[in-house]
């Protein structure tokens, strides 16, 4: 059944959705003559006098950043989540449907350097990235009227985002949205049915496997998940089951910085670039009563296909049916468990 699924067209169970993927080994060799994008490159210089996120620039709102020589983090001046948002709702018939939602984006900056991205920063200067994400859950979950908090990183031009100054954002809300709500009800389930974690089962039979393992150390595991949809998708893993970033230990958080390092200085040795990516961590509502259920992971999704300048579309099939990859999950950990781990660039 193993070599099968390596080679025959099928589909995966994703065990945090409750959702399918389509797999067509076959199709990875056919020929490409679509959009071909610019690679990325990596000679920026260390500060860029117009750039919004430098130390002591002003933003595009006129505000001054301090002169940072550590990760610094502030409200994002054009933030999608507001915290004096009024209540108010529409229901017409049960057919328009809304209500409103509040809550805050905070902008993280890794670094004061505009040409460091996370792989090329030192464990020491990552580890200071991790503290701060900490801190900004912990503030941010003081506020009673919060109900997620999600942790995420938009990397690169192709993905969206809007500066190149390595950073990532937090936006924190008065509802749990979609994804969680899905990730939410599996976890739940499984735990009423078994009373253990979904993922420390889950991860328990990857670590027996080998099959799917990029790289690890005591405190985490990062691998491509069985139902991976995109390319070179993988997740890390706690190895101790944590609701969220708050329980982490001191070693922990290290070990965090560490495996972060060591994965994503992998995806830019793939193809020898500023590997593109949208990263996020999942982990348990907050005022929210006990989640028992819940353990704590961070999904890299990036749309880098063949190469540097060769990415997956999600369009057609993928938009009205379900998700569909070619390259399986098996062979994507391979490629990544075999690259070095110190940068190309260094």
């Amino acid at each position: 059944m193993a070599a099968d699924l390596l080679q025959n067209v099928h589909t995966r169970f994703n065990l945090l959705t409750g959702e399918w993927v389509l797999v067509s080994p076959h199709r990875n060799k056919r020929p490409w003559q679509g959009k071909v994008e610019a690679a990325a490159g990596l000679q920026r210089p260390a500060y860029v006098a117009d750039c919004y996120l430098c130390p002591g620039n002003h933003r595009a709102e006129g505000v001054a950043n301090p002169a940072y020589t550590e990760p610094y983090a502030f409200t994002n001046d054009f933030a999608a989540l507001l915290p004096d948002t009024p209540a108010g709702e529409v229901n017409e018939g049960d057919l328009l449907i809304a209500h409103s939602q509040k809550g805050q984006c905070r902008v993280i900056c890794f670094s004061p350097r505009h040409d460091l991205t996370l792989p090329q920063m030192e464990l020491g200067e990552i580890e200071k990235v991790v503290t701060l994400w900490k801190n900004e859950f912990e503030a941010l979950a003081a506020q009673p009227f919060i109900k997620y908090i999600q942790i995420f990183e938009n990397k690169g031009e192709i993905m969206g985002c809007s500066n190149p100054h390595p950073h990532g954002q937090i936006w924190a809300q008065s509802e749990i949205p979609t994804e969680l709500v899905k990730e939410l009800h599996q976890q739940k389930a499984w735990f009423a049915k078994h009373g253990r974690s979904l993922l420390a089962d889950y991860l328990d039979l990857e670590l027996k496997k080998q099959e799917r393992i990029v790289c690890e150390n005591e405190h985490f595991v990062a691998l491509v998940p069985f139902w991976a949809v995109w390319p070179y998708e993988t997740m890390i893993i706690s190895r101790r089951q944590v609701a969220d970033i708050r329980e982490f230990t001191v070693d922990e958080q290290k070990g965090l910085a560490s495996i972060l390092k060591r994965l994503t200085t992998r995806y830019d040795n793939l193809f020898q670039t500023s590997f593109p990516y949208s990263a996020g961590m999942h982990q348990a509502p907050v005022n929210d009563g006990a989640h028992p259920e819940w353990h704590w992971h961070m999904h890299f999704y990036p749309p880098l296909l063949r190469s540097a300048t060769v990415k997956k579309f999600m369009v057609g099939y993928e938009m009205l049916a379900s998700p569909q990859r070619d390259i399986t999950p098996e062979m994507a950990a391979n490629q990544l468990r075999g690259l070095s781990e110190v940068h190309f660039a260094s």
